[in-house]
C-alpha cells in the first residue's frame, strides 16, 4: 500500500454512492480508487487532452489559489482524480510536449531543449517517434488540435502531417493574444486573420470540433498558450478582478479566459451527453516562470527552467465520469509520459512493449488491479549541469545555484530546503547510480546546447 495514503479504501457501496452523487473529495490509495470496476463503456471513449502553458503549481483554486477562481478546471478534479505529485518530463515547453506526445523521455531522441533561433533548421519531433495523435488516428479516431504546437516548423513535422485531421493554432513557442499582433494563425496549413482574443478563439474552435465529431470517437488536443507571456488580457476578463492590480490583474484575466474555455468544452460534452464517454486530462507543460510573470509555484522551490520541484511539478488531473471516482486525490507520483499509454489503453489497444514507452497506463492503478505505485523512479535532464532523479521519496539533483549533488526527502521537505547529501551518503550514491544508468541510454541533444561538455562527477 502506498505510503502517502491518508484514508482507508472505499468499499463498493461508498464508491457507487460517491460516483452517483458526486461526493466530496476523498484521499484514496492508488490500489483502491476504483474498487470493483464499473461496466465497460458502450463505445470507445473520446480523449480530450487540455494543456496549460506555464501554469504554476499553486495557481488553481483546487491547488490552493485564493485570488483567482478557476471553477471549470477545478470541476475536472471534483469529478475525477487530482494528482498532488504530477510531473512533466522537462521544465520547458517544447521538450515537455515531446515527452507528452510520445510517452517517452524526449532525451531518448534528442529533443532535450527549446529550439532557439539558431537551431530552427534542425528543430522538430523526429518521424521515427510515434505521437499519440498518430496512434489514435490509426485506430479510427477523428483527431483535432487547437492551440500551440512547438514541435516542428518544416513540412512533414507540422500537426496535419503528424496525425491531426484538423489544426487551428500556431507553430511557434509563443503568440500574442490580441488580434493583429504577431504572426498569422493557421487553419490547417493556411494562414487566416483571427479577430477574437486568442483564448476565446481557441474555445470557439474546440467546441466546434466537439459539435462536428460528437457522434464518433475523437481525440481533441487543446494546448493553450495561456498563461504564457506576453501578459495580455481584455476588459471583460480583467473586470472580474477589481481588487487586483497591475500584472496580477492581467494574469488573472488570462487565467479566467482559459478557465471559461475549459468550461465551454466541458459544457459541450454535457450537451452531447458525452461526459461518461470522454476521458479528460488537464495538465500544465511546466511550472510557472515566476521571475517574469505573477504565477506561483507555492509551496515548491524554483520555477520554469529548473529541475527543482517548481519547474517540473504542476497541476495534473483526469476525469472519466462513472469510470473514475469523483473527488479522488492521489499522492503517488505520476508523469505526463503516462498520458499517452493511458489514452491508448482507454481506447482499447494493448500497449506493445516494442513501443518502448516510459510512461505507464494508469488505469490498472486506478481500477485496483495493481496496488503498487506507477513509478518507483523518475528522471530529468537538461544538459550536463541540470538533472535530477526521484526514487521513492528521495530526490537528487544538480541545478543552478546548487552545483554539487543535493539530496532531498520530498515527503518531509516539499520545498527542497534541507540538503541531506552529507547525512545520507549511501542514499546519495544509490540515486547517483540510478541516474548514471539512465543517462547512459540517452541520445545527444539535436539542437541548441547540442555540444556536450565534460560531465561533472555525479
Amino acid at each position: 500500500m502506498p505510503s502517502h495514503v491518508e484514508s482507508p479504501p472505499m468499499n463498493r457501496r461508498r464508491f457507487l454512492q460517491s460516483v452517483a452523487a458526486g461526493a466530496a473529495a476523498s484521499v484514496l490509495p492508488w490500489g483502491s480508487l476504483m474498487g470493483e470496476t464499473s461496466a465497460a463503456p458502450a463505445r470507445r471513449p473520446n480523449i480530450l487532452l487540455i494543456v496549460a502553458d506555464d501554469l504554476g503549481y499553486g495557481e488553481l483554486s483546487c491547488q490552493g489559489c485564493k485570488d483567482i477562481p478557476t471553477p471549470h478546471i477545478d470541476s475536472i478534479a471534483a469529478a475525477g482524480v487530482r494528482f498532488t505529485q504530477g510531473y512533466v518530463s522537462a521544465p520547458l515547453c517544447s521538450p515537455s510536449r515531446a515527452g507528452l506526445a510520445t510517452g517517452r523521455y524526449q532525451q531518448r531522441f534528442g529533443h532535450e531543449f527549446n529550439p532557439g533561433h539558431e537551431a530552427a533548421a534542425g528543430f522538430g519531433l523526429p518521424r521515427s517517434e510515434t505521437m499519440l495523435s498518430e496512434r489514435l488516428k490509426g485506430m479510427g479516431y477523428a483527431t483535432g488540435m487547437v492551440g500551440k504546437w512547438h514541435l516542428g516548423f518544416k513540412e512533414g513535422l507540422t500537426p496535419t502531417h503528424r496525425g491531426f485531421d484538423e489544426f487551428f493554432g500556431f507553430l511557434a513557442g509563443a503568440h500574442p493574444y490580441i488580434p493583429g499582433q504577431g504572426a498569422a494563425i493557421l487553419r490547417g496549413e493556411k494562414p487566416i486573420v483571427e479577430k477574437e482574443y486568442l483564448t476565446d478563439a481557441f474555445a470557439r474552435e474546440a467546441t466546434a470540433f466537439i459539435d462536428n465529431h460528437h457522434d464518433h470517437p475523437f481525440f481533441l488536443y487543446v494546448p493553450f498558450n495561456a498563461v504564457h507571456s506576453p501578459l495580455q488580457s481584455v476588459q471583460k476578463y480583467m473586470a472580474r478582478f477589481p481588487n487586483l492590480k497591475d500584472k496580477r490583474r492581467i494574469y488573472a484575466g488570462m487565467t479566467a479566459a482559459m478557465d471559461d474555455a475549459v468550461g465551454a468544452m466541458l459544457g459541450r460534452l454535457r450537451k452531447h451527453s458525452l461526459e461518461e464517454d470522454t476521458l479528460v486530462f488537464f495538465i500544465s507543460d511546466n511550472g510557472g516562470p515566476t521571475p517574469h510573470t505573477t504565477s506561483s509555484n507555492v509551496p515548491l522551490r524554483g520555477f520554469k527552467g529548473h529541475v527543482w520541484e517548481g519547474g517540473i511539478r504542476l497541476p495534473f488531473m483526469m476525469q472519466w465520469k462513472n469510470h473514475l471516482p469523483a473527488g479522488a486525490v492521489c499522492r503517488e507520483p505520476a508523469i505526463s509520459l503516462d498520458i499517452h499509454p493511458t489514452a491508448v489503453a482507454a481506447a482499447g489497444k494493448a500497449i506493445d512493449p516494442a513501443w518502448k514507452l516510459d510512461g505507464v497506463n494508469l488505469l490498472p492503478y486506478l481500477k485496483g488491479e495493481n496496488a503498487a505505485a506507477p513509478h518507483e523512479t523518475l528522471y530529468w535532464r537538461m544538459g550536463d549541469n541540470k538533472y535530477a532523479v526521484r526514487h521513492g521519496d528521495w530526490k537528487m539533483l544538480i541545478e543552478e545555484g546548487h552545483p554539487a549533488p543535493g539530496l532531498f526527502n520530498l515527503a518531509k521537505d516539499i520545498g527542497e530546503k534541507n540538503d541531506l547529501s552529507a547525512d545520507k551518503p549511501a542514499k546519495l550514491k544509490e540515486l547517483q547510480g540510478l541516474y548514471r544508468a539512465w543517462d547512459a541510454q540517452l541520445a545527444k541533444p539535436r539542437w541548441a546546447a547540442g555540444r556536450r561538455k565534460a560531465r561533472k562527477t555525479l
